[in-house]
């Protein structure tokens, strides 16, 4: 029985897990959810659709909306990131034909940067272009009033000089803001983690109920921040999508994928959310506490037979039928105690 009580309601959990559109990759990630105190969320792709919209073209002086657009749809058609694929859906409904884009080089949690046509191309944030040392202090008014509006701004540079502005909204996923005020009432606490803006962030976070927002992040300092969460001795769930969120998946006492990012954030996650929803996440909650109740009852009811029964038998007043029989329910109840929690209530 004492063997039969932690795998058996272990197997039952991964399985209503697997019913549920939640994958369990590794069964000790169980425990570790059970006991969680903050869910780390990712914002693009995770609390957002990750299906960004393009919503502004603002050209500098002596450039063009369609070359803006053209120059920067033809560099991000490189790209993975789902701002840039915006970007470049807009571009070819737009335009004829799209440049090709070489010397293409990803500059994690900043943008962007090429050769199109000739021209060095760069788009991303405002601190990209502060590292290769592009003014940008015209643009920064009409940035602010795009990200006050929850709108996510990249700037753009040709030929080291500014060239404009592009501007993508995300919208909030339809059950975001209910699966974080599940969690709190859980007795949950949330952080949203973003290398966006901190206006765009902030606006995204008041919008689903998650307070804690720290924006301007590169993948290292969303790891940072991870740990720093975990020194203060609290255990840390983290939920991403994106090839950024790996590391931070991976430092997490509990990495929680959306099924439907990116393979490398997939491959480093302990739980999978095969829908996107992040009330897959509330699920795999709600199923942890649950399977962790079996498994206590589980191991009550074995130690319950054979603190009884042990006594007895040592005295010589327990027959052995009587034992066999002992010894087979505690195994039956431990098995049938398990697989009743497949009508534990993990919906709601």
């Amino acid at each position: 029985a004492l063997g039969l009580a932690t795998p058996t309601a272990l197997m039952v959990g991964t399985g209503m897990g697997a019913e549920n559109g939640v994958l369990i990759r590794d069964g000790a990630a169980i425990q570790v959810l059970e006991g969680a105190d903050v869910i780390v969320f990712d914002k693009t792709g995770t609390v957002t659709r990750g299906a960004p919209e393009l919503t502004a073209i603002r050209p500098a002086p002596g450039f063009e909306e369609s070359e803006l657009l053209g120059l920067a749809g033809a560099l991000e058609d490189r790209s993975e990131h789902p701002l840039g694929a915006a970007i470049v859906t807009a571009a070819k409904e737009r335009l004829e034909s799209l440049p090709a884009a070489t010397a293409f080089e990803a500059v994690p949690g900043m943008g962007v940067v090429g050769n199109v046509g000739g021209r060095d191309v760069r788009v991303g944030s405002r601190r990209l272009l502060a590292r290769d040392e592009i003014p940008t202090d015209d643009l920064v008014a009409e940035a602010a009033l795009l990200e006050d509006e929850g709108q996510t701004v990249m700037f753009v540079a040709v030929d080291g000089e500014p060239a404009g502005l592009i501007a993508v909204a995300d919208r909030v996923k339809a059950d975001s803001r209910e699966a974080i005020q599940v969690l709190h009432e859980l007795g949950l606490e949330t952080v949203m983690l973003t290398g966006d803006n901190a206006r765009t962030a902030a606006a995204v976070g008041a919008s689903v109920g998650i307070e804690d927002v720290r924006a301007g992040l590169l993948p290292g300092d969303k790891v940072e921040a991870i740990r720093e969460i975990q020194e203060s001795g609290r255990t840390v769930a983290m939920v991403g999508d994106g090839i950024n969120d790996a590391p931070s998946l991976t430092r997490a006492d509990v990495g929680i994928a959306i099924g439907t990012g990116t393979d490398i954030a997939i491959e480093s996650a302990d739980m999978i959310v095969v829908q996107g929803s992040l009330m897959g996440v509330v699920k795999a909650v709600r199923l942890s506490r649950a399977t962790f109740r079996k498994i206590r009852q589980n191991l009550f009811w074995a130690y319950f037979y054979n603190t009884i029964a042990i006594p007895i038998a040592v005295l010589g007043l327990l027959h052995p039928i009587l034992a066999e029989a002992a010894m087979a329910g505690s195994s039956i109840t431990v098995v049938a105690n398990a697989n009743s929690l497949r009508r534990a209530p993990i919906d709601g």
